[in-house]
């Protein structure tokens, strides 16, 4: 009861300090461009007209609430589904992780199809040419991407290397697909036209397993450098500056991510111990601060995550604010291929298939994309927190507090906390992008989906 209560009342404080939404961003709806590539999921055009302007069929499990924050990106708020069975043909047998347990061309064509349209294009080339000159232009600079710029990608490797250096991968514990690496390395060279040579996958807590690092930097990915725990290397010069002072060790990005232009994050859709982790909680593996296994525990950053409070400091804002990290970020990712209900879980056939609609007691076999780090988010902790087979298993899953941080992004330039987050070099954050929750657990529909000018575009695309 006092939790109710308490949500109930910052509820209230936040739609009060909500501001205003900006002038001018113009709803997409549920366009597509890529006609000939994508189609919209079945029905959609008649649940827009036929769902509440209110939230008269809310069921989610968190309290509902107005669009907070304004949406970013190529297409404002917008995030792209891509749902395809056909990717995962896993029996439960092995490890969860071994390639013949996937369709590579299945799961290409999902990463090809996303960028297209989220880009609002109708190939994965002119989506990449889009994205990249949408991130540019929101760092006020001019242009696209131009050969010789390097892209740092943080994938997740939290499963692999845990407790030891064994390089092997061999754990049902959960990390980064490896198929779904591969093929976003892939549309990287070939539809984004970057050098092999200019791209860094890191992961600076973690050992990148030798197999999964062969199969991504061999023929046309040859030359593509992987940094993990036992190669990276502190930029001294780029400390981590927290908008909230707390001991804690001092922490360093690593060369890699300063020395880009660009920065892509691929996180993975799962549960985690303290609630959920997806692209804000990423970059827990992107500083270097001595602490070699555990350097979110040496940065002393779990204390903000472990105390079912809303309204209170995030240091995921910190970290999504920051110029390095969020403000070079030109994708976000969810590995929503198959998910785990915890970081620490084994992964098996049973706790990894969903029972919500559409999955119907199969594998996720989805991907997430979009280039709003705080509506990508919203969507997956609404998947996760909705997810009878992640709660069932997690309970920390369910715990409504674990959006904290989505309040705080969204209302970052008014954060409930009364936090001032600053972008890390001295500057103050004025707007992340755009946190919701969907209409209903059936529809899956947000603000732009039902004609509304601000919010979250959900669009999902299948074969």
């Amino acid at each position: 009861m006092k939790r109710i209560l308490a949500c109930a009342l910052f509820l209230i404080v936040s739609l009060t300090s909500c501001r205003s939404y900006s002038e001018g961003i113009s709803s997409s709806n549920t366009e597509i461009s890529s006609k000939s590539l994508i189609k919209q999921s079945e029905n959609t055009s008649d649940s827009c007209e036929s769902a509440s302007d209110n939230h008269d069929t809310y069921d989610g499990s968190y309290p509902y609430h107005e669009p907070y924050g304004v949406g970013i990106g190529e297409k404002p708020g917008r995030v792209v589904w891509s749902h395809d069975p056909a990717s995962v043909q896993w029996v439960g047998g092995g490890y969860w992780w071994e390639n013949d347990h996937f369709n590579e061309n299945v799961i290409f064509k999902m990463v090809t199809d996303s960028i297209a349209s989220l880009g609002g294009k109708e190939t994965a080339r002119a989506g990449w040419s889009a994205l990249f000159a949408s991130n540019k232009k929101s760092r006020g600079m001019a242009g696209g991407y131009v050969q010789g710029e390097k892209i740092a990608i943080k994938a997740n490797i939290n499963g692999s290397g845990v407790f030891d250096d064994d390089s092997s991968g061999r754990t049902h514990m959960s990390y980064t697909n490896p198929v779904l690496l591969k093929t976003l390395l892939t549309s990287l060279v070939r539809d984004g036209g970057v050098s092999p040579g200019d791209i860094t996958v890191y992961d600076v807590s973690r050992i990148f397993p030798d197999y999964m690092v062969e199969m991504c930097s061999e023929g046309e990915l040859e030359g593509i450098c992987f940094v993990g725990r036992d190669n990276g290397v502190a930029d001294e010069n780029k400390p981590i500056r927290w908008s909230r002072e707390f001991s804690g060790k001092i922490n360093y990005l690593p060369t890699c991510v300063t020395g880009a232009t660009y920065l892509i994050n691929l996180a993975n859709l799962k549960g985690h111990s303290y609630g959920i982790t997806l692209c804000g909680k990423n970059h827990f593996g992107s500083f270097i601060n001595g602490n070699a296994m555990r350097p979110p525990e040496g940065a002393d950053l779990h204390q903000w995550l472990t105390k079912s409070e809303t309204g209170i400091y995030s240091p995921l804002v910190d970290l999504t604010a920051n110029t390095d990290l969020g403000g070079k970020t030109v994708l976000y990712m969810l590995d929503a291929i198959i998910c785990a209900p915890s970081e620490g879980a084994s992964i098996t056939e049973e706790n990894s298939k969903w029972r919500q609609a559409p999955f119907n007691g199969y594998y996720t076999s989805s991907i997430f994309v979009s280039q709003d780090p705080v509506a990508i988010d919203s969507v997956g902790a609404d998947f996760l927190n909705n997810e009878p087979t992640v709660v069932e298993n997690n309970g920390a899953a369910k715990d409504i507090t674990n959006e904290n941080y989505l309040h705080e992004a969204g209302l970052v330039s008014n954060a409930p906390s009364g936090t001032t987050y600053t972008n890390g070099n001295g500057s103050n954050v004025s707007n992340l992008g755009v946190h919701e929750h969907w209409n209903n657990s059936t529809e899956k529909l947000y603000g732009r989906n039902l004609g509304k000018d601000e919010g979250i575009e959900l669009i999902k695309i299948r074969d």
